[in-house]
């Protein structure tokens, strides 16, 4: 199986010196757990003192809280394209269904920024652009190899895949195995049944 390729546009602006990117990573990693709460209205102040870090140590890596919010996703597409290719050692399906659950909580995160991420999408959207087709990249090889395999139906794109995982992670739900159990029954649908 081939690992997912990055696509041409660079999406996140990680600074390069290992002082600065730890900074930049602990200020992603509190603004993650911020905007993903029941309250998402964290202010800067707060995210920073979060991440045990200056307020104009965020501004200097986050002008605005746009950038922040767009950094968090970002930085959530780049760790799921990763982790397909950590799925490689595991049996087609197995493979395919652990990066769909992994794709589940995914969508959860942009959930909790969604009403955030479109006020951001105009302003960039070569960055969404790229995002979506580093999905597509990541999870195409993985379809791809269960199809071969013939486990899965030969007539199901990654758009569609995508697609069908994001609604099912919006059903409204206090009970999370509500979402794996509809989850379990749309991954059974994609399988190969010969005629």
């Amino acid at each position: 199986m081939t690992v997912p390729q990055t696509p041409p546009v660079q999406l996140s602006k990680r600074p390069k010196r290992a002082d600065a990117l730890r900074n930049y990573e602990k200020l992603v990693a509190a603004a993650h757990e911020a905007f993903t709460e029941a309250d998402r209205s964290a202010s800067l102040e707060d995210i920073a003192r979060r991440a045990g870090v200056g307020i104009g140590t965020l501004y200097r890596n986050f002008p605005t809280r746009a950038d922040l919010v767009q950094a968090v996703y970002v930085d959530e597409v780049e760790a799921l394209s990763r982790s397909a290719g950590e799925l490689t050692d595991l049996e087609p399906w197995e493979a395919l269904t652990a990066w769909v659950e992994r794709l589940v909580g995914y969508v959860a995160t942009k959930q909790a920024l969604a009403d955030e991420l479109f006020a951001v999408a105009d302003r960039d959207p070569a960055v969404f652009a790229g995002c979506r087709a580093m999905l597509h990249g990541a999870g195409e090889p993985l379809l791809r190899r269960a199809q071969d395999e013939g486990i899965v139906r030969p007539d199901v794109t990654i758009e569609e895949v995508v697609r069908m995982v994001a609604g099912i992670a919006k059903i409204p739900t206090d009970d999370p195995a509500d979402v794996q159990r509809v989850l379990a029954l749309a991954l059974d649908g994609l399988r190969y049944r010969p005629g």
